[in-house]
């Protein structure tokens, strides 16, 4: 593959993060496998150290700007790291095998899906919490309740995200939208990315560390996805709200359907 297909993908991959805001991983992980031939493993380590840059200025944006609730971040991190560095400390035991990387395609499949399905029905869900946001808080669940809660999801998600890349941006995002409804959008967002930064950097070096990522082929891809965020970025200013969630799954559910079809192909069920 040449330089330029790695740096136009991430060019791609960037628009469409800017345009939809959807995290790249749902992205990035099945372009790398269908379209480059890389493994799941490989793809997975790479994208997630991906991700982690591509946050990274997001952070110290919503730093600034005051929108990250660094409570919250520490909870989801309490639980979601660990699972990272267990996840990895499990891939380190059984090794990069056959039967792991099937693993790997068949839950990021799984995560792609659940992704587009939240990402099709996140207007509404943002609705209903709107609504009943006062309901919500003033029903009989203690801080303490939530802060566990909270560690539990991230347990799940540390482990989902090292697995598939696919989770620290919509699913992150929908935990924190439905575990803290007086929230508000922007530091929902804030505090997500937040989140992800750290979770995604210390699986990406697991990842790293075990031989499945590509440090050369990240360099590429962040050359091409930062103009690629602030070209989508510009074109989401002009483009109908219900257009971009059509947008939004319709890409979810093609990288869906390529990895299924992929999964598939691997076990001989499809030609």
């Amino acid at each position: 593959m040449s330089i330029l297909e790695f740096v136009l993908a991430g060019l791609g991959v960037g628009i469409a993060i800017g345009m939809t805001g959807v995290g790249g991983g749902s992205l990035m992980t099945p372009l790398l496998i269908l379209g480059f031939g890389f493994s799941p493993s490989t793809a997975v380590g790479t994208d997630l150290l991906y991700a982690a840059c591509t946050k990274s200025f997001g952070v110290y944006l919503h730093g600034r700007a005051g929108s990250v609730d660094w409570r919250t971040v520490a909870w989801m991190a309490s639980g979601s790291v660990p699972a990272a560095l267990m996840t990895v400390a499990w891939l380190q035991y059984h090794g990069i095998t056959a039967w792991v990387e099937h693993l790997m395609t068949i839950t990021l499949c799984a995560a792609i899906f659940t992704t587009a399905l939240l990402s099709l029905f996140r207007a509404r869900l943002m609705g209903n919490r709107a609504v009943g946001a006062d309901a919500v808080v003033s029903a009989p669940v203690t801080a303490t309740t939530r802060a566990v809660i909270t560690v539990f999801a991230g347990l799940a998600l540390g482990a989902l995200v090292t697995l598939s890349s696919v989770g620290a941006g919509v699913l992150g995002t929908t935990l924190l939208l439905v575990l803290y409804p007086r929230l508000s959008m922007f530091r929902v967002v804030g505090t997500d990315i937040s989140h992800a930064v750290p979770l995604t950097l210390i699986a990406g070096l697991g990842h790293l560390e075990l031989g499945s990522a590509q440090p050369g082929t990240l360099l590429l891809l962040i050359a091409g996805s930062l103009p690629g965020i602030y070209l989508g970025t510009q074109l989401a200013l002009r483009v109908r709200d219900v257009l971009l969630r059509a947008l939004v799954t319709s890409l979810l559910l093609a990288a869906g359907t390529g990895i299924l079809w992929h999964t598939l192909s691997a076990y001989g069920v499809v030609g």
